[in-house]
């Protein structure tokens, strides 16, 4: 409980609302020192500053290494979701109480009727993604972010999830942050008006992604955490301010270069994608460069004995290589008591807007590399993660 009051009178203090001209009290810093609460200096002028630009890391869930998803909250007063935090769609939408479907009577569904700073606005969407689609009403509300408090935020309110895909989901909603020219609806994404309202100390954020199910994960918004990462940071530029998209100018197995992007391939860097997904056109020669077998469902076995010697694959961007051990794309399942290795890569039937080889580096990807997204430079960054 100290704690608790140290904060709440520091607020006071920096806000220059306790003013006690005569010494027949003690200073309320006088009586809390007295009490072993030493309050930190504040500068009482922060109150002037309009626009106060900050960052902010907040740690998300790691379901299965399948999942990264976080709290955020909307309204006033508050209401709590899980969302997703995806660098592969723009727009931001959660569950609603307008919705009856088994997905969103599954999850936490937000009620506008309970938020007085809701207003509706009047149009509504359809969204598609790899694994389900919804359609919703657009709206605007005050959305909370890691701290981050954004007003007349737009969102988006499911009333129609078809399907079974989103039953099971661990989230309550996705928040894109992709760029906006894919934004549905032209909503303006949640970074965005972060960047325009002059939010953040650096119009970037970053993703550490855990391994092995286990957390830790963090997601930061104007900064990057050097603690996260070792080594240098190797920047690309994106190549189509649309999705997270960059080049890759070679694919390398065991070191050896297979031209297989000879004339170059493009990736799309996507936190909201599990595998690692490779061109349909070049499955092929990875499964048996990697000696794996399909099975009777279509899922690629290698044996689980032989995974120290399977390949390392390597993607060359603007000039480096950055290797994905057989570590991060082999996954060791256990069921009745039995061990089966699978290949966590899978093909991709999507040509990129160039006609190069598309490649979609989800999260198999991102645990191996701290990822940055720089909105000034337009430009990713890699390190080794720790």
């Amino acid at each position: 409980m100290k704690y608790l009051v140290a904060v709440l009178v520091c607020v006071v203090l920096a806000e220059g609302i306790v003013k006690i001209p005569l010494q027949k009290h003690k200073s309320m810093r006088e009586a809390l020192r007295e009490k072993g609460i030493e309050l930190p200096y504040q500068d009482p002028a922060l109150k002037y500053q309009a626009d106060e630009f900050t960052s902010a890391d907040m740690y998300i869930n790691n379901y299965a290494d399948t999942t990264y998803y976080g709290a955020i909250s909307i309204g006033t007063p508050p209401q709590s979701f899980q969302v997703l935090f995806d660098t592969g769609s723009a727009n931001l939408w959660v569950d609603s109480v307008l919705c009856n479907t088994q997905a969103c009577n599954a999850h936490t569904k937000f009620n506008p009727q309970q938020s007085s700073t809701y207003s509706a606005k009047g149009q509504s969407f359809y969204l598609p993604y790899g694994a389900g689609s919804l359609y919703g009403v657009f709206g605007y509300d005050t959305v909370n972010v890691a701290g981050i408090v954004i007003n007349n935020q737009e969102i988006g309110l499911s009333t129609n999830e078809p399907g079974q895909n989103f039953v099971v989901a661990k989230f309550d909603g996705i928040l894109g942050l992709s760029y906006p020219s894919i934004s549905a609806g032209g909503e303006t994404p949640v970074m965005d008006n972060m960047m325009s309202h002059n939010m953040l100390d650096a119009d970037i954020f970053a993703f550490y992604l855990s391994r092995g199910g286990q957390q830790g994960s963090v997601l930061s918004f104007g900064e990057v955490d050097s603690s996260l990462y070792q080594g240098q940071i190797y920047w690309t530029p994106v190549t189509s301010e649309t999705y997270w998209q960059i080049g890759v100018q070679g694919f390398q197995i065991n070191g050896h270069e297979t031209g297989l992007c000879s004339q170059g391939c493009q990736a799309v860097v996507d936190t909201g994608t599990s595998m690692l997904t490779a061109p349909s056109q070049i499955m092929g020669s990875i499964m048996q460069a990697i000696g794996a077998q399909q099975s009777q469902y279509g899922q690629y076995m290698v044996d689980c004995s032989q995974i120290n010697n399977l390949p390392t694959l390597s993607f060359v961007i603007s000039g480096v290589s950055l290797p994905l051990p057989p570590s991060a794309y082999i996954v060791q399942n256990y069921q009745n008591g039995y061990q089966y290795c699978s290949v966590d890569i899978t093909p991709t039937y999507l040509p990129s807007r160039n006609g190069q080889p598309l490649w979609i580096f989800g999260d198999v990807f991102l645990r191996e590399y701290y990822s940055i997204y720089d909105r000034t430079n337009n430009r990713l960054g890699f390190a080794s993660a720790v």
